[in-house]
């Protein structure tokens, strides 16, 4: 049906192509068919068996680094196992002394409790000494103006 172009000149710019009805024709492949198309899957089968290779060879690639990757992630989830194990004993750690608290709340309530009495103990003892402070300070005056009198006896007779 459709064969060899031709090419043809109008007035203008524009072509019009002609296709001619020669459809047989010899191509120069002296090949058969069949053979043509065996050669052309055998070519396919080829790129394929190098595609094939290429990815043969990036899925070794990608294999020992995932390999690697494994290990690291082995790694950090070995230390991570640690750090929990650490946190457990320190979770431990807290609620025994947490516990120990609790036992020695009633000392501590009872430790205040006097510690406060002393307290008000010591307020009181601090009072009793200002009294103490004023009437030895009253006696001290009053032992100082007597013995001022003594000593002036004549300024009394005046």
């Amino acid at each position: 049906m459709f064969g060899h172009l031709q090419d043809f000149l109008l007035d203008g710019p524009a072509r019009i192509r002609v296709v001619s009805e020669d459809i047989t024709r010899k191509l120069p492949n002296t090949a058969s068919f069949e053979e043509r198309v065996f050669a052309r899957f055998d070519a396919m089968g080829a790129g394929f068996e190098a595609v094939e290779a290429r990815f043969d060879a990036m899925e070794a690639r990608f294999e020992g680094r995932f390999i690697a990757i494994d290990a690291r992630l082995d790694k950090i989830n070995g230390r991570f196992d640690g750090i929990d194990n650490r946190l457990n004993g320190i979770d431990n750690r807290v609620k025994a002394l947490e516990a120990r608290a609790l036992d020695t709340k009633p000392i501590w309530e009872r430790a205040l409790a006097e510690i406060v009495q002393v307290k008000i103990g010591v307020e009181n003892l601090n009072r009793k000494i200002d009294v103490l402070n004023q009437d030895l300070l009253q006696v001290r005056a009053d032992q100082r103006r007597i013995e001022q009198r003594m000593d002036n006896p004549e300024s009394k007779l005046q």
